[in-house]
Parts: structure tokens; sequence; C-alpha cells
């Protein structure tokens, strides 16, 4: 982009026209690749995404926490009917014993380590967050796909725009010297006035079709270089249709097992059959491998004067926790779990459906749009023939100048057609390739390759 820009400023700066340096495809999807916001939103959504790996192996490693307590502290203790014994003192039955601590000092260290050893639930959720992962994968994808779809799109809907621009212009020089000619022959009294009235309203309507074409120019130039940040983007219509595509059984079946809709529903489906298998083992026993140490201590004047209590205590072993009763929750949450899965069933079936109907309404447009454009290029080719005949006929009289006026409408008009037609063709098939997960850079630089070799001269204007 930086290239490109300092190639437009010099270009300037020598009076060379940017339509010089027009971009293809490629160039224009790469700059919207690095610039489109939309684009942006997906990008830090998929890398949000690709952080449930880390947190799903983290679910059974060991976790280790530190607990620090200080404050304040009371400790009464009493002990009755114990045994007592000492060297030089003999034995004691039924001693007591108390300690007493008020407005002591209090401080607690502890850390305790856990490793989780069974535990289906966490299984389950461990598989929740991985196909998370993979769902994020899935929608990156299809918002890079949408972009490419998106892209070509703007760009032959500013191609088609300089098209038209660059007909009416034409057809305007022709319009001017038309009216000037039937002027100059009402003035030698070699016409009547009603081609003079034609001719200047033709040429008003062409003025106003000029107009348009330019202010639809203008509207299509800014949408292309808001999503890619290019300042004057100009673009190339196809000099000829896509190749033909393969039969419409493999396209299906591709759309089945890769268009990204049905790919992302396929994996929320599992995601809600791990959810559902979560709440379904919820009530069974988890064991974990426990290691703990603790130190606890309490000093300050009591009952019995100054006092100072100390504890230590530490183990190493394993924990078994068993669900006893949760007031009917657990019950529900699985019976939610499994509504649920078959909403995210019925949800996928549903999209089976209209993703097959989309495949085939593609593919058949991409049929009928091949034999559309057999027929504009031989209704142009006629179109051409007869506005050379038209003029012809004109100069020896034999046709009128608003005949003359229709068949340059016609040729124009023919043109147009052919130019939306190949770029819409175009766009079916990537369309198409989209459907299947197939739309990527290297079919875009198929499509680069169908491209006319140079811009037409409304790229400069």
């Amino acid at each position: 982009m930086k290239r490109l820009t300092r190639l437009v400023l010099v270009g300037a700066a020598l009076g060379v026209p940017v339509g010089a340096w027009a971009q293809d495809l490629l160039t224009v999807w790469r700059a919207a690749a690095g610039h489109d916001q939309r684009l942006a939103v997906a990008r830090a959504e998929h890398g949000a995404s690709q952080t449930l790996r880390a947190q799903a192996d983290a679910l059974w490693r060991p976790q280790v926490g530190l607990n620090l307590g200080l404050g304040l502290g009371v400790q009464d203790t009493a002990m009755r009917g114990a045994r007592f014994s000492a060297p030089g003192m003999g034995q004691v039955d039924e001693a007591r014993f108390a300690t007493s601590v008020t407005g002591g000092l209090s401080t607690r260290v502890a850390v305790m380590a856990q490793q989780p050893l069974i535990n289906a639930a966490r299984e389950a959720q461990q598989a929740q967050m991985r196909l998370g992962a993979d769902m994020g994968d899935t929608a990156w994808r299809g918002a890079q796909a949408d972009l490419a779809l998106r892209t070509t799109e703007r760009y032959f809907a500013l191609a088609v725009a300089q098209e038209r621009v660059r007909v009416v212009e034409r057809q305007l020089a022709a319009v001017t010297r038309s009216r000037t000619e039937a002027h100059d022959r009402y003035q030698l009294g070699a016409s009547p006035v009603t081609d003079t009235h034609e001719a200047d309203a033709a040429l008003a309507g062409v003025r106003a079709q000029q107009s348009a074409a330019r202010l639809e120019l203008s509207v299509q130039r800014d949408r292309l270089a808001g999503s890619t940040g290019m300042a004057q983007p100009t673009a190339r219509l196809p000099a000829q249709p896509p190749a033909p595509v393969d039969d419409l059984p493999a396209w299906l079946a591709a759309a089945e097992a890769d268009h990204p809709r049905l790919r992302l529903l396929m994996q929320a489906v599992a995601v809600a059959e791990q959810k559902l298998r979560q709440h379904s083992v919820a009530g069974r026993a988890t064991l974990e491998l426990v290691a703990q140490a603790g130190h606890d201590r309490i000093a300050g004047s009591g009952d019995f004067g100054s006092a100072r209590n100390r504890s230590v205590n530490g183990m190493v072993g394993v924990q078994l926790n068993i669900p006893l009763y949760s007031g009917g929750m657990r019950e529900a949450q699985e019976r939610e779990a499994a509504e649920r899965l078959n909403q995210a069933r019925a949800e996928l079936d549903l999209a089976r459906e209209e993703v097959a109907q989309q495949v085939r309404a593609t593919w058949q447009g991409l049929l009928t749009g091949a034999a559309r454009l057999a027929a504009l290029q031989e209704g142009l080719t006629a179109s051409r023939a007869r506005a050379d005949a038209t003029r012809l006929g004109r100069e020896v009289g034999d046709r009128t100048l608003l005949d003359v006026l229709n068949a340059e409408n016609a040729q124009a008009d023919a043109e147009l057609a052919l130019a939306q037609a190949r770029s819409d063709q175009v766009l079916t098939r990537l369309r198409l390739a989209a459907l299947a997960d197939r739309l990527d850079e290297a079919l875009l630089a198929q499509v680069n390759a169908l491209l006319a070799s140079e811009a037409g001269p409304e790229a400069a204007r």
C-alpha cells in the first residue's frame, strides 16, 4: 500500500493519470485484508477463541494455592478426662487442661495442591473448550471468504460503473456530433426542424445519464476505498467468462461437508452433546490427588497469663468427592441440555436444506449465465452492425436521425449488459465456491487472470 501510494503521488506530480496503474483484483483483496474493519473484528474473535485450547489443557494440570492470613484472634480450649504422665511425676487420670488467648495476633499460612484424577464432568468441559476453538477456526475461514466475496462484488461494481461512464461519454460525443449535424442541415434546409428537436432531446437525455453514471462511479469508488484504504481505487472488467464447473452432485457433496455455516452448526451439535454429557455425569464421584501444609499461630494474653498456641499440619493423599443431593438442579440442567441438543440438531437439518437450495440455484445460475453471455455477445455484434448500417443509411437518406440515435442507444445498452453479465458470471462462480468453502486467494488469482489487460479510459476520470 505504501508503494502504491508513492506511485500515485509521483504520477500526480508528473501529470500521469491514476488509471495508468489500475489495480487488479489481488491487489485490492490484499489491501482489504489489511484494512477491512469487519475482518479486524473477526481476527480478534479468532484470537480469543484460540485461547480455549490452552484453557482445555490447563483443566487437567495441578492447581496450587497459597493462603495467608493476619488479624486479631481469640482462642479458648478446654479438655477434661485426660490422662497425664511425665517423667518423675507419675500418672494422673481425669486431668484437665485449658488455654486462653484473648486479643492475640493470629497468623495463618497454608499451601494446597490438587491434581484431578477422575472427573467425567471435567472431561466434557475440556471437549467443549476444544470444540469452541475449532468453531473459532471455522468462523475465521468464513470471515475471510466473506471478505473475498464482498471485495470482489465491490471491485466489479466499480468496474461496471467505470464502463458505464465510458460508454455514456462516448455516446454523448456521438449525440453531440449528431446534434451539430442536425442543426447545420436544418440551417441549410436539408432536414426538418423535428430532427433538431430529437437531437436536442437525445443530448439532454444522455447528459442526464452521464450525471447519474458519474454519481454511481463516485459511490462505488468510495465503497471500495472504505474497505481497502486506497485513495482512488480502479478496477477492470472480466475479459472472458470463468471455466465451466463440475456436476451438481459434486458441489452438493462439497457444500454438505465444508460449508462454513454447516460446519459451525455441526460443531455446535458436538458442543451440545458434550454439554449434555457434562450435566449427566455431574452426580458422579470425583477423585483428586491432594497435598497440603499449614501453619497456624496465635499469641497474646489470656485468662491464665501470657499464652501462645501454634499448630503445624500437612497431608498428602487422595480426596473423594461424592455429590449426594442438589435439590433437583442437576436433573433440570440435564433436561435443558437435552432440549438444547435437539434444537441444535434441528437447526443443522434446516441449514442443510437451505444450503442445498443455494447450491442448486447458484449452479443453475452459472449454466443460464453462460447461455445469457453467448446471447448478449451475439446481440452486441448485431447491435454494432445495425448501428453501422443505420449511420450509412442516414448518409444516403434511407434512415432518419431518430433511427441513428436509437441504434446508438441500443449498442450502448448491449455493451453495458454484456459487461454486467460477465461480472455477474464471475461473481456467481465465486459464490458457488464460497458455498463449498473453496473461495481462497488461489481462486481469486484465477479470476484475476480473466481480467482485461488494461483499464479503460474511464479509470482516469
